[in-house]
Parts: C-alpha cells; sequence; structure tokens
C-alpha cells in the first residue's frame, strides 16, 4: 500500500536527509522498503537498510561499513545509540554527495537527551500518522463514509486496518498493545515500572476525550503526580497517546491546565461510540496539523477550549496566535452546541463547525456550520 508521505519524503531527500518518525508498526519500514525497491545507483546498486535493533546490522552502523555507492541508505533506530546526533553529523557531512539518506524511528526524536552536535539545517523532519479518511479513500476508492466507518471498526494502523477479519484486527492489537509496554517502554524506564505503566495506560484508554487529572488518578494508583506525569510524557514519547492542551495564547498557562489524552490507535479506545468518533476525529486533526508544520513550515497548532464555567469545545485549531476553527464534535445531535455557538462569538474571525457522525443534509445554523464528519474529514490536508 503507497502512504500518503512517498512522493514527499522522494522530494526532500533530494535536498537532505530525512527523518522519518511515528509510532511502531505505522508503515515506516513498509514506506522505506518501497522507497529502497525504487532506488537504483549509476554502477547498478539498490538501496541499503539497516537496524540498530538488529545485532548484525548494528556492526555494519557502528563500523560504517555501509555500501557507500547505495543510491539511499535507511537507518532504522538509531536514536538508541549513545550519542547518536553528533555520529550522525559525521556520517552526513562525509558521505557521497549522491547517497540519499532517511533516519527513521518509533520514539520522539527530541526526546533523546544525549550531547552532540546538533543537527540543524541538515535535515527535514517529517511525521508518519496512521491512515485517515482522505488517505484510505484515495488508496482504495472507498466512499468517505466507508471510509469513516471502516476507520471507526479497525483503527487506522495498516495491519488491522488491511485484516481480512475484525478477529485479526483484535488478536494484532492486543499483541501489539502488550509488546509496546513491554519491550519500549524499558527505553525509557525501569523494569519495575512496567507494570504500574501498563495499568496507567489502561485507566487512559477509558478516559479519552476529558481534561485529565494526574492528581485523582495518581490516588486511585497509590503513585505520585509527579511520576504519572513522567509516565504520560513516556507514552507520548513512544507515539502511544498525544495529549491535546488547551487554548491560551500564553504558551506557560496553557501547559499548566489539564490536557486530553487520545490514541494514535482509535481501535485501543475503550468506551462508546462517542468516545471512539472523537479519538478518531482528534487523530486527523493532529495528522493534518503536522502534514502542514512539516511540509509548510506553518505555524499551526492543535487544542481544544475550555473556560472555568465548564463551557468547553472539543477541539480548536490555530495557526500563529490566532484561532482559525473551533469543532465540536457529535454523533447525531444537529442542535447547535451552546458552548460552540458562544465561542463563535468571541472569536468571529474563526470557522465553527458542529461534525456530526450521522446528518443528512449539511446546513448552517448562524455562524455555525452543521456538516456531515465523513466528506469534511476527507477535506483535510491528509
Amino acid at each position: 500500500m503507497n502512504r500518503y508521505l512517498d512522493d514527499r519524503i522522494r522530494l526532500d531527500l533530494a535536498k537532505k536527509m530525512v527523518f522519518l518518525v511515528g509510532p511502531r508498526q505505522v508503515g515506516k519500514t513498509s514506506l522505506s522498503q518501497t522507497l529502497l525497491a525504487q532506488a537504483v545507483g549509476g554502477d547498478g546498486s539498490g538501496g541499503q537498510y539497516l537496524n540498530y535493533d538488529v545485532a548484525e546490522d548494528r556492526r555494519l552502523i557502528l563500523s560504517q561499513a555501509w555500501n557507500k555507492r547505495s543510491p539511499l541508505l535507511v537507518l532504522d533506530e538509531i536514536h538508541k545509540m549513545p550519542l547518536w546526533k553528533s555520529w550522525l553529523k559525521g556520517v552526513f557531512d562525509g558521505k557521497p554527495a549522491a547517497q540519499q539518506l532517511l533516519v527513521t524511528g518509533s520514539a520522539r526524536l527530541d526526546t533523546f537527551r544525549q550531547t552532540g552536535d546538533s543537527l540543524a539545517g541538515r535535515f527535514f523532519a517529517l511525521h508518519l500518522h496512521p491512515i485517515s479518511v482522505r488517505e484510505w479513500c484515495e488508496q482504495t476508492g472507498a466512499a468517505p463514509e466507508q471510509a469513516l466507518s471502516h476507520l471507526l471498526a479497525r483503527g487506522g494502523f495498516p495491519e488491522p486496518c488491511l485484516a481480512e477479519s475484525d478477529d485479526e484486527a483484535e488478536r494484532w492489537r492486543r499483541q501489539y498493545f502488550d509488546g509496546l509496554v513491554r519491550h519500549d517502554v524499558l527505553e525509557f524506564s525501569r523494569l519495575q515500572e512496567v507494570a504500574a505503566m501498563r495499568l496507567f495506560a489502561d485507566m487512559l484508554r477509558s478516559r479519552v476525550g476529558s481534561p485529565l487529572s494526574l492528581a485523582s488518578i495518581a490516588r486511585d494508583l497509590n503513585l505520585s503526580p509527579v511520576t504519572l506525569k513522567k509516565y504520560l510524557d513516556i507514552l507520548e514519547a513512544l507515539f502511544i497517546v498525544f495529549t491535546v492542551r488547551p487554548w491560551h495564547r500564553n504558551i506557560a498557562r496553557a501547559t499548566l491546565q489539564a490536557p486530553k489524552v487520545y490514541f494514535y490507535d482509535t481501535g485501543l479506545v475503550l468506551g462508546d461510540i462517542g468516545a471512539r468518533y472523537e479519538n478518531l476525529v482528534a487523530c486527523a486533526l493532529l495528522k493534518h496539523i503536522e502534514w502542514q508544520q512539516d511540509t509548510l513550515g506553518k505555524p499551526v497548532a492543535l487544542h481544544y477550549i475550555r473556560t472555568k464555567d465548564e463551557a468547553e469545545v472539543d477541539f480548536c485549531l490555530s495557526e500563529g496566535e490566532h484561532l482559525t476553527d473551533l469543532i465540536e464534535c457529535k454523533i447525531s445531535d444537529s442542535k447547535p452546541h451552546r458552548a460552540l455557538a458562544r465561542f463563535a462569538a468571541e472569536w468571529p474571525q474563526a470557522r465553527a463547525t458542529q461534525l456530526l457522525r450521522d446528518l443528512r443534509n449539511a446546513h448552517d445554523v448562524g455562524r455555525i456550520e452543521i456538516r456531515a464528519a465523513a466528506p469534511w474529514l476527507n477535506a483535510l490536508a491528509a
């Protein structure tokens, strides 16, 4: 299956090295293999893929004994190497001019604090996300409504999304989640913390879409809020969850307020269809803004709005200091959401959309656009 970043990576590789990051099993290796299959050097040599987790590959990486004539070199998981930034700087500066370099990883590279020279100016960063409504429609020819129903049932990770049955998809998901917590968390934490972190991650599955009180969960788990904040940072770094913080022009104040947590894999969400639907929309919006950040350099961001009197809108998009969109998710209620109408009046420059999973006809009520989710999501940037 081709992915939405294929052409963009080819374009960026011609100029700089590319960092491709995203959740484990989101399709980075498959995408890399597609690019490698198309890479042919002037001497007939093909591309080369080396994974730092594989012992033989690691030996070649550490000794820099790969094929120097390879037109494309893919290095996977090298952020696990001590002082990887300075090492990679030397590799990039010393490589043949014709050799392209793609670096992939399943953890946020900026969370690794090893000292080393800056790589600024030497790379483009791209985030690979799960399959969205737009991508499923483009790749399969499905109608937007069919794509939305399929992704709500399966989630957007390629393997369960393409599985022949729901049972196969759920079998994959159980193994995926267990493996993430057992294997990847150990990169950041101690063995004795894995069980507590697994329990914390399980609790988050039923709290999607609600402002997160770490103090409350800490009491339930008999842990400190500081410890849970560290656990949340680790889950974010490993692309298991992402947080959406409240909108505020003062970034520091927004950071101090409670975030909402969503899973990259919508299939992990525990709850009713409303929770899964809101999580899917959150994933689609994050993919939309990170595509714009990565490819256009736009200062766009995803937030939500909640006031002291508990008026709340599920999501808002900003560009710089200005709100551009207000978005409220509903399953079938087309009556204008009171808080959405209030905030639409406070920020008249922002487009206000009430996004319904089930809607027969799109219509407007004052400044609020009542829209069906499937075609609206299909019109996003990625």
